[in-house]
């Protein structure tokens, strides 16, 4: 008989029973004859109890940490003055009949047997948890995150089966295709200086299998980037796809919304209230100068453009945007100071302020806002002891800033509060120019329904155009993103048009793609979510490396396999490639 039980679910409910243990020691006490070993699986540990009579005694003398053991043996009550409250098998113990070593073990590089005894860990060098990541994956913490995954993936198939979704998968290897980041290329060997491209996303499929009438499609799909790596990205990633025909954003959102709180209650039994609320692209930069406001705090901003534009702060006046915010408290020099390199690293020209005092204003711009003090006043709704801070400039870079040292001063104040936050962002504009190259680019994909009242500005004022998209935003982060598509060849070959694609081009590039919308496409439209990104966020993990079993590290490096590596001329030649560094 092989393992009749986990250590981590033996309980009082089994005392008397005899069970059969597989597993590693997670830790061995000599007491003076009687042998202690703590016994570990991915449930949990159980104490193991070998006496000197015992034919387990034996082995039991020379087993060391994390050596992989079979026990055979009863399950007993423990001592009242022994039960240990920090395990969920503290009240029992398994003693002894018979123990065999499975396999020895190193002693491993850092320690793994911590928190499974429910003491704190201490921090340990990430290159190195990543290097021995099949170490470091037995630590309880993992275990805990990929639990955490398994259950978060199994809510989402359960909910979306019983919806009437079919799973299907989309290629991995297929033809570059703009959609924001670079691709990863594949030589194809039979046609040197040919190339597939791993999928940025299933976009084009996903889309093509609604032609094909499969009508509601869902796919947890791996997706590749090659784009700079920061602590919410991988070069290798998984997001939920969805798509759904005959929807309109309504059904589409909905449908999230019950998606995610069916998804929190199972893996987490959390509840979250439904609907979640709303804001417009124009509203949530306004007040928030984000896209994806973290609505765990306040800070508002007030809008005070109008109020300056005859004034006689020239630096105000002439503004095309003039925002304020109001902390809740005196700002020291020092941290104003630290503030204003923050708006500046957002290409503001500065950060005025000023404090609110009984009499009037004082310190920085104070003599400006006197003469409109009780305009000033109500507008932003300081307070005496409150600081208020200004942007002006171009109404995006006074956004985008203001915004930007609302984050500083959530984390300086300790603003934050805990929680889960949902937030869904709607009518982004379709396009945004390109000052650079003088050409207006897509704000989500090329794919984006205009909304349909905005259609006749696509050929007078593109930038004005908003677009049937919306992004699911969760404690300022966002972790979901999706739109209406455009399901008409003629409108998706005009927005090709808009983006300085020509129809050559679009042929060349997309004509599969355009076929297939010229032979019957349905109204649709579907969502994609970060799945790494909202597991981080739902176990409190700092970063995605954190919930993915093998990820790469912040140079996008496995340190455990040693990839990316070179390889060999012969195979260099065989895909007629060189690189100039190992070829020539």
């Amino acid at each position: 008989m092989r393992r009749s039980h986990y250590a981590g679910l033996i309980s009082e409910t089994h005392v008397g029973s005899k069970v059969v243990l597989e597993g590693w020691v997670n830790r061995r006490r000599d007491l003076g004859g009687l042998i202690f070993i703590d016994l570990r699986d991915r449930e949990g540990l159980v104490q193991v109890v070998v006496n000197p009579g015992s034919p387990a005694y034996k082995n039991a003398e020379r087993v060391r940490s994390e050596w992989v053991l079979r026990v055979e043996g009863s399950v007993r009550a423990r001592p009242a003055d022994q039960i240990n409250p920090k395990l969920k098998s503290g009240k029992i113990e398994v003693a002894a009949e018979l123990l065999e070593v499975l396999s020895e073990a190193k002693t491993p590089p850092f320690p793994l047997d911590t928190a499974w005894r429910g003491e704190a860990e201490a921090e340990i060098n990430e290159d190195l948890r990543l290097k021995y990541r099949f170490l470091d994956l037995r630590r309880k913490e993992m275990q805990e995150k990929l639990g955490l995954r398994h259950r978060t993936t199994k809510a989402i198939w359960d909910f979306l089966d019983n919806e009437g979704f079919i799973q299907v998968e989309t290629p991995f290897l297929t033809r570059s295709t703009p959609e924001g980041a670079r691709d990863y290329l594949v030589p194809f060997r039979q046609e040197p200086g040919s190339f597939y491209a791993l999928p940025q996303s299933p976009q084009l499929f996903k889309q093509m299998l609604m032609v094909a009438g499969l009508d509601r499609y869902f796919q947890i799909a791996r997706c590749f980037r090659d784009e700079d790596l920061r602590k919410d990205r991988q070069p290798d990633f998984t997001q939920l796809d969805i798509e759904m025909s005959f929807a309109d954003q309504e059904d589409i959102l909905s449908l999230n919304e019950r998606l995610m709180s069916h998804v929190f209650k199972q893996a987490l039994g959390h509840e979250l209230p439904l609907p979640f609320p709303r804001m417009t692209y124009a509203e949530a930069m306004n007040k928030y100068g984000s896209d994806k406001p973290d609505l765990r705090f306040g800070l508002e901003f007030a809008d005070l453009t109008g109020l300056f534009k005859e004034g006689q702060f020239r630096a105000f006046a002439g503004a095309e945007a003039v925002k304020a915010l109001v902390v809740p408290r005196a700002v020291s020099r020092k941290d104003i100071d630290r503030l204003e390199a923050v708006a500046k690293r957002q290409q503001a020209a500065g950060l005025s302020w000023a404090r609110v005092e009984e009499s009037g204003f004082s310190g920085g711009i104070a003599k400006f806002l006197e003469p409109i003090r009780d305009r000033v006043l109500p507008l932003t709704g300081a307070k005496p002891g409150d600081t208020l801070l200004f942007v002006a400039g171009p109404w995006k870079t006074a956004v985008d800033a203001l915004g930007t040292v609302r984050l500083e001063l959530g984390e300086m104040l300790g603003l934050i509060g805990e929680g889960y936050k949902f937030l869904w962002v709607v009518d982004f504009p379709l396009l945004e120019f390109d000052q650079e190259k003088k050409t207006y680019t897509y704000m989500h994909h090329p794919f984006t329904s205009p909304n349909p009242g905005d259609l006749p500005l696509l050929d007078t004022d593109p930038g004005r155009v908003r677009a049937l998209a919306y992004d699911l935003v969760l404690n300022g982060s966002e972790v979901g993103g999706g739109s209406i598509r455009i399901h008409r060849q003629e409108l998706q070959t005009k927005m090709f048009r808009v983006l300085g694609i020509s129809d050559e081009e679009a042929k060349e590039k997309f004509g599969f793609f355009l076929e297939a919308l010229s032979f019957g496409a349905p109204p649709h439209g579907g969502i994609a979510w970060g799945l790494d990104r909202l597991l981080a966020m739902m176990s409190g993990a700092s970063s995605i490396r954190e919930v993915i079993a093998f990820p790469k590290n912040k140079e996008g490096r496995d340190p455990l396999t040693g990839a990316p590596s070179r390889v060999s001329r012969e195979q260099l030649a065989e895909l007629g490639l060189s690189t100039g560094v190992r070829d020539g």
